[in-house]
C-alpha cells in the first residue's frame, strides 16, 4: 500500500476554470436571450416605408430597432442583418426615424474573455507548485519533470523473505544489502562500501519485483518503485529531469531503496540500430551521472530488474554502477515445492503431499506459473462443489498450463480420431521404449486441447536435468518422430498433424551440429546462429552467422542425416510393436485417456479393461 496523502478530488483544481467558462457562456447566452426577435430585411424595409419604425441603432453588421407603439400594445424591438443599401439612410430620415450608431464588437475583447479562465488556471497551478500542493508529485501542468515513482513507507511494505520461495541463492546474495541498511556502521568501520546498484536478471515470472520489495520489507526502509518506460517521453529532457527528481526524493528519504523495473526500456545500449533515440539516451546519461554522483554512505541503494541483460549499455554494468548481478533463475524441484506451499497456504488441500507430485511435473515453470496452477486448481474445486482441492484438480490445472483448455465440444470425425490415437501412441511407445531414466509417460489423451492440439502425450521428467548427452538428444528426436511414423505405418500416408513435431526435431538436430559440436560437418567448431535473448523464449530463430554457402549446405545435409537416421530407427521399433500399437489404439479410442501404467501394461502384453459402454474414462484417472 502506497504512502497515504490527503484525499483531494482530481477535478478540484479545475473548478475555478469550469466556473469561469460557465460564467462567460451564460453571459453570452443571456445577452442573446435578451436580444429582440429578428426581422427579415424585407419586413424591415416595409416597416420603414409604413412609418412604423421609431428608432434604429446601427452596430457592426446588424441593425437594432424599435417599432412605434400601437393602440393597446407596447412598443416592440427588433433586430436584422445590415445590408449594403445606399438609400436606407435617406428613407430613415424621410420617415422621421431616429438613427444612432455604436462601435462594432471588439474581437480582442471576446478572445480575452475566453482566455481568462485559462490564465486563471495557469496562475493557480503556479501557486500550487510554489506551495508544494497537489500539482507536485502526483502530477499537474508543472509536474512534467517530476518522477512518477510510487513510494511505499516502511510500515506499508508487508512482503518478507518468507513470502519469496524458490530463489534461495538470490536471497542469500541480498542479505548483505539488508545488513548494510540496518547496521551501516559495521561496514563503514572497515572502509567497506555497499554496491551502488544491484541488477536482478532472470526469466519473466521468477519473482524479481517481489524479491526487491522483500529486501525493503526486511530492511524496514522506504521503497521507491518505478518502471523504466515511465522515464521516456516524447519531450526531450523530461526523462532526465525525472531521474534527477527521483534521486532527490530518495536522498531526502535515505536510507531507502530505489527499484527500476524493466530496466532494458531505459538502459538499452546506445548507438545501436539505424535510428537513435535522443530522449532515451539523454535519460540514460542522466542515470549514469546520478549513479556516479550520489554517495553510497547515504544509504540509497538502486535495484533494477530485467529479462534482457544482453542488450543493456555496457556503461551501466561496469563496476561502480550496477556492479552486482543477482540471477533469479527458474526454481528446481525443491524450489518449486516451496513456491507451491507458499501459494497453497490459503487453499485447503485434501492431501498436502500432492504438491510434491505437482512440483515434479512442472519442470521449467516459474513462480508465476505455479501460482496460476494453484489458483486454477482452486477454481476447479469450487466449480465442482468440493470443500477441498484434491489431486485431480491439481493435475487438471497442470494439464491446462501445459496443453491448454480441454475442447470436448470440438467434434472430430471417426477417421481423425483414429489417426490422432495412433499418432499419440507413436510418441508414447517411443518414449517407453527409449526411456533411460528421463521423461516418464504419465498420460495419453485424444481429447483436443488448446488452439490446435487434437491430442497429447504428457511426459513428466523424473528429475531436473541440466546436461544432455548426444544419445539423449537423439532419443528426443526419435520420440518426436514417433507420431508421424506411426501414422505412416498404419495408414500408409502422412497428415499435417506432425508439423510442430518435425520443427522441434529439426531444431534439436541443428543445435547438435551448429552449437553443441556433435556433428561431422563442423566438428568441435560452433557457428553462432545470431544473438538470442538469454531468458526470453521468443520463438524466433536468430540471424544467420558468419559462414559460407558451402558450409551451410554441409550443415543442412548433416541435420538431414541425423533426422533420417532416427526415422529409420523409429520405423524398426514401431514395426516390432505394431500389434501392441493397434491394441493400445483400440483401447484409447474406447477410453479417450490411457495412463502411463496402463500403457506399460499393454506393452508387457497384459490386458487393460475397456471402458463401460458410452462412458469414456474420466480424465483424472491418471
Amino acid at each position: 500500500m502506497a504512502v497515504k496523502e490527503p484525499k483531494t478530488s482530481k477535478w478540484r483544481p479545475w473548478l475555478p476554470v469550469v466556473l469561469l467558462f460557465l460564467g462567460v457562456f451564460a453571459m453570452q447566452e443571456f445577452t442573446r436571450f435578451r436580444e429582440p426577435p429578428p426581422f427579415t430585411w424585407t419586413a424591415f424595409r416595409e416597416a420603414v416605408s409604413q412609418g412604423r419604425v421609431e428608432s434604429v441603432v446601427i452596430t457592426g453588421g446588424r441593425i437594432h430597432g424599435r417599432l412605434k407603439a400601437e393602440a393597446g400594445k407596447e412598443a416592440q424591438g427588433f433586430t436584422t442583418v445590415k445590408v449594403d443599401d445606399p438609400e436606407l439612410l435617406k428613407d430613415l430620415q424621410a420617415h422621421g426615424v431616429q438613427v444612432s450608431a455604436e462601435l462594432p464588437e471588439n474581437p480582442w475583447l471576446i478572445t480575452a474573455l475566453w482566455l481568462l479562465p485559462l490564465g486563471v488556471f495557469l496562475w493557480l497551478s503556479l501557486l500550487r507548485q510554489r506551495s508544494g500542493g497537489g500539482a507536485g508529485r502526483a502530477g499537474g501542468l508543472f509536474a512534467v519533470g517530476r518522477s512518477n515513482a510510487r513510494m511505499y513507507a516502511e510500515k506499508d511494505i508487508r512482503v518478507r523473505f518468507a513470502d519469496v520461495a524458490g530463489v534461495d541463492e538470490a536471497k542469500e546474495e541480498l542479505r548483505e544489502v539488508i545488513a548494510f541498511l540496518k547496521t551501516p556502521q559495521k561496514y563503514r568501520r572497515l572502509g567497506g562500501k555497499i554496491p551502488k546498484g544491484i541488477l536482478l536478471v532472470g526469466p519473466p515470472g521468477t519473482g524479481k519485483t517481489l524479491l526487491a520489495k522483500a529486501v525493503a520489507g526486511e530492511a524496514g526502509v522506504p521503497f521507491f518503485s518505478i518502471s523504466g518506460s515511465e522515464f521516456v517521453e516524447m519531450f526531450v529532457g523530461v526523462g532526465a529531469a525525472r531521474v534527477r527528481d527521483l534521486f532527490e526524493q530518495a536522498q531526502a528519504q535515505a536510507p531507502c531503496i530505489i527499484f527500476i523495473d524493466e530496466l532494458d526500456a531505459l538502459g538499452k545500449a546506445r548507438n545501436t540500430g539505424p535510428v537513435s533515440h535522443e530522449e532515451r539516451e539523454q535519460t540514460l546519461n542522466q542515470l549514469l551521472v546520478e549513479l556516479d554522483g550520489f554517495d553510497p554512505h547515504t544509504g540509497v541503494i538502486l535495484m533494477a530488474a530485467t529479462n534482457r541483460p544482453e542488450i543493456l549499455d555496457p556503461a551501466l554494468l561496469r563496476a561502480g554502477r550496477f556492479d552486482r548481478h543477482v540471477v533469479v533463475d527458474r526454481p528446481d524441484r525443491e524450489g518449486r515445492l516451496a513456491v507451491l506451499k507458499v501459494h497453497a497456504a490459503k487453499v485447503p488441500l485434501e492431501d498436502p503431499k500432492d504438491l510434491e507430485l505437482i512440483a515434479a511435473a512442472t519442470v521449467g515453470m516459474v513462480g508465476a506459473d505455479l501460482a496460476n496452477i494453484i489458483n486454477e486448481a482452486a477454481l476447479l474445486g469450487a466449480r465442482r462443489g468440493k470443500e477441498k482441492v484434491g489431486r485431480a484438480e491439481l493435475e487438471e490445472a497442470v494439464e491446462r498450463a501445459v496443453a491448454g483448455l480441454e475442447k470436448r465440444n470440438r467434434v472430430l470425425s471417426p477417421l481423425e480420431r483414429e489417426r490422432v490415437a495412433f499418432h499419440e501412441l507413436g510418441h508414447a511407445l517411443m518414449a517407453l521404449a527409449l526411456s533411460r531414466g528421463g521423461d516418464a509417460v504419465r498420460k495419453v489423451s485424444i481429447i483436443p486441447r488448446g488452439v490446435a492440439a487434437l491430442g497429447y502425450t504428457l511426459q513428466v521428467p523424473t528429475e531436473d536435468r541440466f546436461l544432455m548427452t548426444r544419445s539423449e538428444l537423439e532419443d528426443r528426436i526419435a520420440v518426436l518422430l514417433g507420431g508421424r511414423l506411426a501414422e505412416e505405418l498404419i495408414f500408409r500416408e502422412s497428415s499435417t498433424g506432425a508439423h510442430d513435431d518435425l520443427k522441434k526435431a529439426t531444431d534439436i538436430a541443428r543445435g547438435m551440429v551448429m552449437t553443441y559440436g556433435m556433428g561431422q560437418a563442423l566438428g568441435l567448431v560452433t557457428v553462432d546462429p545470431g544473438r538470442r535473448p538469454l531468458f526470453l523464449e521468443t520463438g524466433m530463430a536468430g540471424g544467420r552467422g558468419e559462414y559460407s554457402e558451402a558450409l551451410a549446405e554441409r550443415i543442412d545435409g548433416e541435420v538431414r542425416g541425423i533426422v533420417d537416421a532416427q526415422a529409420e530407427r523409429v520405423r524398426g521399433l514401431l514395426g516390432e510393436r505394431e500389434a501392441v500399437l493397434r491394441h493400445a489404439a483400440q483401447r484409447l479410442l474406447e477410453r479417450e485417456v490411457l495412463s502411463g501404467e496402463e500403457l506399460a501394461a499393454l506393452l508387457r502384453g497384459e490386458s487393460v479393461p475397456a471402458a463401460p459402454e458410452g462412458k469414456p474414462q474420466e480424465r483424472d484417472a491418471a
